[in-house]
């Protein structure tokens, strides 16, 4: 598939809108997934393109942590492996769901996250002692096998869902959490679009041209929020999350 100069200014656009709420928060997947759409990739090869560019983004973005003294790698890897697993069988899963029915329950999800994001705003923010923290590796495992899954059968949102994880379950504020976000999403990411390039369903020319932009967005991104602190990222990740839960509700 050739893309004309109009479609690579486009995606690259979207690319750098996409990595950057990505970084921030999650859900730019809702933007970059019907972009793809619209410039002619089929629902399934825009869903595994897609995934190039959050790889890069990742990259990026996870770089700039670890170099600002951010990013916890040893909890990231332990954290990654039930990840990992859970985002092959959501590869594998996805061709055997509604779309339609995907997007209703991941709507009320997201939505349903507003509750405790408005009722517990310090946890999010400040997070807790980690001392404090209930250590349970069968349940731990399970969520972030969930949210592993998650990501692997449709990416947009899985971010929300790992910061909701990493804050209320792991205890980390919202930009420590943020930095293993993106780190455990740059490890399972290339295990899901390893499942979608064995189905053929990954466009390598769209993908590419997309994570120039999502590389961009994820540079600022992740600058921005260590600079700007928790209180920001909240700010963000509320509107992400009302925007994201109406427009697959009502669009």
């Amino acid at each position: 598939m050739l893309l004309s100069w109009e479609n690579i200014v486009l995606v690259i656009v979207v690319g750098i809108l996409t990595g950057f709420i990505n970084t921030l928060s999650g859900s730019g997947s809702l933007i970059s997934l019907p972009i793809l759409m619209f410039i002619g990739l089929p629902p399934h090869v825009a869903n595994g393109t897609n995934r190039i560019g959050i790889l890069f983004q990742n990259l990026v973005s996870a770089g700039n942590y670890y170099r600002k003294g951010m990013l916890d790698v040893r909890m990231g890897l332990e954290l990654a492996l039930p990840s990992i697993l859970g985002s092959i069988a959501g590869a594998y899963i996805v061709s055997g769901i509604s779309p339609r029915a995907v997007e209703i329950s991941v709507a009320v999800v997201l939505l349903v996250m507003l509750i405790p994001l408005w009722l517990k705003p310090r946890q999010w923010l400040e997070g807790k002692d980690m001392s404090e923290v209930g250590h349970s590796p069968s349940l731990r495992f399970l969520v972030f096998f969930l949210v592993g899954m998650y990501g692997g059968y449709i990416q947009a949102g899985v971010g929300i869902f790992l910061l909701s994880a990493l804050v209320l379950n792991a205890g980390y504020d919202l930009v420590r959490a943020n930095a293993l976000k993106v780190f455990i999403n740059l490890i399972f990411t290339p295990f899901a679009l390893g499942v979608f390039l064995w189905m053929g369903h990954v466009n390598w020319g769209v993908g590419l041209v997309l994570a120039i932009g999502n590389a961009i967005g994820a540079w600022f991104a992740s600058q921005w929020s260590v600079a700007w602190g928790p209180s920001f990222v909240r700010y963000v990740l509320v509107a992400v999350i009302v925007g994201s839960g109406v427009k697959l509700l009502f669009f």
